[in-house]
């Protein structure tokens, strides 16, 4: 890691306390929201303060990964995803969180004193070289933050060809650059070994000592409803079935496994898909908000599954 603005920050604010990271992107799914819920759930020496190794094949946004870091006292964590991009920005705030700060900062001076039109036509340049961008990782990594922080929504969404297509939001002041939380979680991930790749890769991290937690794309409600796309990969059910396979290898190597997905049960209620699946595990629905709909009016409260491995 580059020992600037980092190491400044360090000297003047963090000696004695542990900097609290929170996640970096807005996230379609992430779990913020029922952080509350996952953390009741969490394996009991975990919460009694024993060193365990943490392992995340879905990482997403994070929410889940910083509040272990920030809470918990993990011996090491491994954290996976199939989106490139999203991986590369982890390993850039990882280990060149200067350089990326200072790319943002200027990115949001621009941005910040253009008017609407210059803005809508600046962020259609960005998306543009974003996905043009193929060997500048540090600026590919700045792009991906302010198009998730300006566009609609704030969804990452690409179509067939691996491009991102989402379009302008209308945000009057948005935070492009957060330099206190990225510098937090350049902190953070210091002790997280990141992979890109399929969930199976972490295979080779998994022991008895060793808590899961899976997040994968969720089955969608109904047929309409699968209005985003993390990748041009597509996670249908029977990769559903090949998690659960994985979630089996889990058990076998009795490491403690958490996962969440969606509860069909919301809108079909003979739809045992997952009840089946994983009926020789613990099953439970918690409520959750549904944060991203096109339609204002239908963000209420679904069910969402939370499965485990374990009792306590």
């Amino acid at each position: 890691m580059q020992l600037t603005l980092f190491q400044d920050y360090f000297n003047n604010n963090i000696k004695n306390q542990k900097p609290l990271a929170k996640p970096f992107l807005k996230w379609a799914g992430g779990k913020t929201q029922i952080l509350s819920e996952i953390d009741k759930r969490l394996p009991l020496e975990l919460k009694k303060g024993k060193k365990m190794k943490y392992v995340e094949p879905f990482v997403g946004g994070g929410a889940v990964l910083f509040h272990l870091l920030n809470n918990y006292n993990l011996e090491k964590a491994y954290i996976i995803d199939l989106n490139e991009n999203l991986i590369n920005l982890y390993q850039v705030i990882k280990s060149n969180v200067d350089d990326l700060i200072n790319f943002l900062r200027i990115l949001e001076k621009k941005y910040k004193k253009s008017t609407y039109e210059e803005r809508k036509k600046l962020y259609y340049s960005k998306r543009k070289e974003f996905n043009e961008l193929k060997n500048n990782k540090i600026k590919k990594a700045a792009l991906l933050i302010f198009l998730n922080k300006t566009c609609y929504n704030g969804l990452y969404r690409v179509n067939s060809k691996g491009e991102f297509n989402v379009p302008f939001g209308r945000y009057k002041n948005p935070k492009i650059l957060d330099e206190e939380n990225l510098i937090n979680v350049s902190l953070a991930l210091q002790n997280v070994e990141i992979f890109c790749g399929d969930f199976e890769i972490s295979k080779n991290f998994i022991d008895e000592n060793t808590f899961v937690y899976i997040d994968p794309p969720y089955r969608p409600l109904s047929n309409t409803s699968n209005f985003t796309s993390y990748s041009n990969n597509t996670f249908d059910d029977n990769e559903q079935i090949r998690l659960k396979k994985f979630f089996d290898f889990i058990t076998q190597k009795k490491a403690k496994a958490l996962l969440s997905n969606s509860d069909p049960k919301n809108t079909d209620p003979n739809d045992n898909f997952f009840d089946e699946l994983y009926k020789d595990y613990i099953i439970e629905r918690i409520l959750a908000k549904r944060m991203i709909n096109s339609k204002g009016n239908s963000r209420g409260y679904i069910y969402e599954l939370l499965i485990r491995n374990y009792d306590k």
